[in-house]
């Protein structure tokens, strides 16, 4: 099959795999519309969920980038398990909240995980919502625990015509159309930044917490927090209850047909909340006053 892909704007991932791939068990997963990195049913869909597209990366001017937050938890929740052994050393028994249901009465300890995927999100106030808390628990009682916000980015406009030519996709195919998405980043500032500093002060009047908030994210998306708070944010060494530690993560290289790209861990930083939040509101990169007065004079003609 001789293929030509968009150079520009392109679908990366599918269902797992490249949106190209018409191996027969990848095929499989567009028919039932599901994810296979957490075993269900894919939550990307249309307005009325009669179109499932589980889509999971797209390209970018920086880079192939992440774009649903279950991507991440490829090979068993590995970056969940990644932040349970640096928040709380070894653990053996990691679980998920069915399976530790059934092993509870285990004289052991347990780290167990609590989100959208294992029993429930942990929900606090009107409306603040905890990605995941990873519980340690001994003899049934909890010992501690960490917080971990995990995001992706969330794109604008669509890629229809090129998903549907994905779809459609038969050996004779030439040619994909170009993807017309792009990539909502104002949501760094807007949204996310201030989510993660008002859940890590939250986590941080804990008596509980002791290693503070995990935030996992892709690379390129952390790039664009670099952006805001910069790239020069000073880094500390010692877990803490006031500290942030951050996990990113890039995609391998493109691989062969039925085989998945994998994630590969880019950075492991930790930063003072304080410092993080107080960047984000007076933070290196943030406009002078010098250049407010000049905008409001270009509109006005006064120079």
């Amino acid at each position: 099959m001789s293929l030509t892909r968009p150079t520009n704007k392109d679908l990366v991932e599918i269902f797992g795999y490249a949106p190209d791939d018409l191996t027969q068990s990848v095929r499989s997963l567009w028919n039932l519309g599901a994810c296979p990195f957490i075993n269900k049913a894919c939550s990307k869909s249309n307005h009325d969920s009669s179109v499932v597209y589980g889509t999971c990366s797209v390209t970018t001017t920086f880079g192939d980038c992440i774009i649903c937050p279950n991507r991440l938890y490829e090979k068993d929740y590995a970056t969940l398990r990644a932040v349970a052994e640096d928040a709380f050393g070894k653990v053996t028994k990691f679980v998920l909240f069915d399976e530790y249901i059934k092993r509870r009465n285990e004289n052991s300890i347990f780290v167990v995980a609590l989100g959208q995927n294992s029993g429930k999100e942990v929900k606090i106030g009107r409306s603040l919502s905890m990605d995941w808390v990873l519980a340690k628990i001994e003899n049934n009682q909890l010992i501690e625990y960490v917080g971990i916000e995990v995001q992706s980015i969330d794109i604008t406009n669509n890629y229809r015509d090129a998903w549907y030519a994905y779809k459609n996709l038969t050996p004779n195919t030439k040619i994909i159309p170009s993807s017309e998405h792009g990539m909502n980043w104002a949501n760094v500032h807007k949204r996310l930044i201030p989510q993660i500093i008002q859940k890590g002060i939250v986590y941080s009047n804990s008596q509980l917490v002791k290693a503070g908030l995990y935030f996992v994210l892709p690379d390129i998306v952390y790039r664009k927090f670099e952006d805001i708070i910069g790239a020069d944010i000073p880094l500390v060494t010692d877990k803490g209850a006031n500290v942030l530690t951050i996990h990113t993560y890039d995609l391998s290289p493109p691989t062969s047909h039925g085989q998945q790209r994998i994630l590969v861990n880019k950075r492991k930083i930790r930063v003072s909340l304080d410092e993080f939040s107080q960047r984000f509101i007076s933070g290196p990169n943030l406009p002078t006053g010098d250049e407010l007065d000049e905008a409001v004079k270009r509109i006005l003609g006064c120079y």
